[in-house]
């Protein structure tokens, strides 16, 4: 570095420390928006990789008549209550159909420690979770842990537990059902990680108990429900006729989890929308009170702009002086406002991996939202450049003899 560029860089940092109140409380203020806006950015943007993600490869979910997008919530995603139960019978035969490759029957009510028990058919499989450590759940009462469950219930293969009643704890246990933990599913990234997943027989048994009549039995078995069907289409032009089919019964409702998902962000938006605009008028904030900051500065600083110049300080070298001061209150609000969103987007992502429902990691995947950083140096320097043009045509003769 040439000691013309210390000299301007050490005279910069001079200033700041002789104006370091309002040089902090500037770039405070620009940190804040950039913050706003690079949460706002990596928030949208993983929800929609998560959302793609646990949706991938089901084209369909069939429930009970009711809202698609509490369908898909809650047997997509788990994260929301089942609108009813469908009967099993119904489920079967549209698992039947010609335009369906595989059909994944689904059923909720139970939870242990808040993490849902879900009864299944070929859950697993669908999403290509391999078993890292024992078996899969075979039997009726067999259980097989997700990765996330097992770690933060302290399970492993040979356990046991009881469900409880409800997809949140404080329900009551059932006790005449024990589970045995069969196996536990690798890391997957998926919604799989938060699940306990039990053959669709174990669900029956909790609710109906060990039924050894044979008539009774039969009665049940006919009257027998699942949650939810989870498809796979066989063709694409299936998409455009199966689920007016289905919605055409009077007990099933069919849900694409694609549309759903958009119209949940589409709900979401005027929220998304509102804080975007806050972050806006923060930056807005920025802006005027860096020119305001800068102009006071100049009028404080004219003499010394006045001497520099008479020392030899070209215009364009002058101009550059006081842009270079704005370029390093534009960096400094780059760098908090980094260090803002972080802090925020790790404590988010740690305060919901503390609960059974979500977990978001890519909360700390920030890709190209950090681009929402940069914001912050061209809006110092676009700030602060009407002064340092003012500045920089400064006549020094005249502003020494006004003093």
């Amino acid at each position: 570095m040439s000691s013309r560029s210390i000299g301007a860089l050490g005279l910069a940092l001079a200033h700041i420390r002789a104006s370091w109140g309002g040089f902090a409380a500037n770039a405070g203020l620009l940190a804040l928006a950039v913050a706003s806006l690079v949460f706002l950015a990596v928030a949208l943007d993983a929800l929609q990789a998560r959302a793609e993600r646990d949706a991938q490869g089901i084209d369909l979910v069939v429930g009970a008549k009711g809202s698609g997008l509490q369908i898909v919530l809650s047997s997509l995603y788990h994260v929301d209550i089942s609108p009813g139960n469908m009967p099993l019978a119904e489920a079967e035969r549209i698992a039947r159909h010609p335009m369906v490759a595989k059909a994944v029957p689904v059923s909720l009510g139970d939870n242990f420690r808040g993490f849902r028990i879900v009864g299944n058919t070929g859950l697993r499989e669908l999403y290509a979770v391999p078993v890292a450590q024992g078996a899969d759940a075979a039997r009726a009462m067999d259980a097989v842990l997700g990765a996330e469950v097992a770690a933060r219930a302290a399970l492993k293969v040979g356990d046991t537990f009881y469900g409880t009643h409800g997809l949140a704890e404080g329900g009551a246990e059932h006790r005449d059902a024990l589970y045995t933990v069969t196996g536990i599913l690798a890391p997957s990234g998926s919604v799989l990680d938060r699940l306990i997943l039990t053959p669709l027989e174990s669900v029956w048994i909790v609710h109906e108990g060990y039924i050894k009549d044979p008539e009774e039995l039969k009665i049940l078995q006919a009257e027998r429900e699942v949650s939810a069907l989870l498809l796979r289409y066989r063709t694409p032009i299936a998409a455009a006729t199966l689920p007016r089919a289905i919605n055409a019964g009077e007990r099933t409702t069919a849900a694409s989890p694609a549309f759903e998902t958009a119209r949940l962000l589409a709900l979401l938006e005027p929220a998304v929308l509102l804080m975007q605009a806050f972050a806006l008028l923060l930056i807005l904030a920025s802006l005027t009170s860096i020119a305001l900051a800068t102009h006071v500065s100049l009028r404080e600083r004219r003499a010394d702009a006045a001497v520099l110049r008479m020392m030899g300080l070209s215009r364009v070298r002058l101009l550059r002086q006081y842009l270079l001061e704005a370029g390093l209150l534009g960096l400094a609000g780059t760098l908090l406002g980094g260090a803002f969103a972080a802090a925020v987007l790790w404590t988010t992502s740690a305060w919901l991996a503390g609960g059974p429902k979500v977990l978001l990691p890519e909360l700390t995947h920030f890709g190209a939202a950090w681009l929402w950083m940069a914001l912050a140096l061209p809006v110092a320097l676009l700030a602060a450049l009407p002064s340092a043009l003012q500045a920089a045509r400064i006549e020094p003769s005249r502003v020494l003899a006004e003093r």
